[in-house]
């Protein structure tokens, strides 16, 4: 007796839940049985909350919660919050993190290939970057990179053209020999310094502002947007416009999302994501062109250089073959228009 009571106390409870889940979908319009079981997601990056890139995520975040009704709920983790750099590309794999905008250089470990957009002076300026970006080579990259990794690049940002700040001014590849400079982990960033006889030393990315207050390095490289953010004008005294890498910033969402998505769902984090990238980009270039005078205003110089003089000595002393990139691609990157 006592079990058919419990059976039938069972089977209201699940009438009850039931009818309570069609109440409240009919009560708040555009909930539907997806919305109810949301999905969560990490989006982390290591840019500062005032930069396009951190603005731009989060209102992706927000844009693709509206165009799947609520079911994807993206939370954006800035300034290295989940990790740095190589931390949060890692975490794609380990499952620790589910989206980041991240440089490709990173990528590139896994898969070399798509390094050879850090080759110095491949590009020609951002725009020649972002015609690349939506070229038929690099979608042929991205596409085998996700076969290697399951990882999906999905949209590329203009993160500008990298520059020198300094605590020693020089005009030439030669006024670098024994400058001891901030670099990335990577070896095409590696490849200008090194070809003109300086001392690259790798440094986390959050690690960069008290390295140079407090002399480790003498100077770093970065675009003239994240010297702002990050305010490195603040212990350099000079800036040196060699635009040795015009660099970019890669979307990518980790398997574990991607390979759950429906295809109408991938499409959505696609459009989203390139919309956010277009409209940071172009804050980016606009800001640039303001920089300039904001820098000379706080009191640094700001100098040309002859620009020939390091692309000869990154070809000479780092050739793209010894740095496991193809003349083709090389080729196929300076025909883009």
């Amino acid at each position: 007796m006592a079990s058919r009571k419990t059976f039938k106390r069972s089977i209201a409870a699940t009438f009850a839940l039931s009818a309570a889940g069609v109440l409240l979908t009919a009560a708040v319009p555009g909930l539907t049985g997806a919305a109810l079981a949301q999905n969560k997601i990490k989006w982390a990056h290591v840019y500062e909350v005032n930069e396009p890139y951190h603005k731009e995520s989060v209102w992706a975040a927000e844009e693709i919660k509206k165009r799947t009704n609520g079911k994807f709920d993206i939370q954006v983790f800035p300034a290295s919050s989940l990790g740095k750099e190589t931390d949060i590309n890692q975490g794609l794999t380990l499952g620790t993190v589910d989206m980041i905008i991240s440089g490709p250089s990173f990528a590139a470990r896994t898969y070399p290939r798509v390094g050879i957009a850090y080759y110095p002076f491949i590009f020609r300026d951002g725009e020649h970057l972002l015609a690349y970006s939506k070229s038929d080579l690099f979608k042929e990259m991205a596409e085998e990179y996700r076969k290697k990794t399951g990882i999906a690049m999905l949209a590329y940002t203009y993160y500008g053209a990298r520059h020198t700040t300094s605590n020693r001014a020089f005009k030439d590849c030669a006024g670098m020999k024994g400058l001891k400079i901030r670099v990335p982990d990577v070896a095409a960033y590696m490849a200008t310094p090194k070809a003109c006889a300086a001392n690259p030393t790798p440094i986390a990315f959050a690690e960069v502002y008290l390295a140079l207050q407090n002399g480790t390095v003498e100077a770093q490289e970065n675009p003239l947007t994240t010297i702002e953010a990050k305010k490195f004008y603040e212990v350099q005294k000079h800036i040196m416009l060699t635009g040795h890498i015009v660099d970019g910033l890669v979307t990518q969402v980790a398997p574990h999302i991607w390979n759950k998505l429906s295809a109408d769902e991938k499409q959505i984090f696609a459009d989203v994501t390139q919309l956010a990238a277009a409209r940071a980009s172009a804050d980016i270039k606009k800001r640039e062109g303001e920089l300039v005078e904001f820098f000379r205003k706080a009191g640094l110089t700001i100098s040309e250089v002859d620009r020939s003089s390091f692309q000869q000595a990154v070809l000479k002393n780092s050739p793209l073959e010894s740095m496991g990139f193809t003349k083709a691609d090389y080729d196929k990157i300076q025909a883009v228009k």
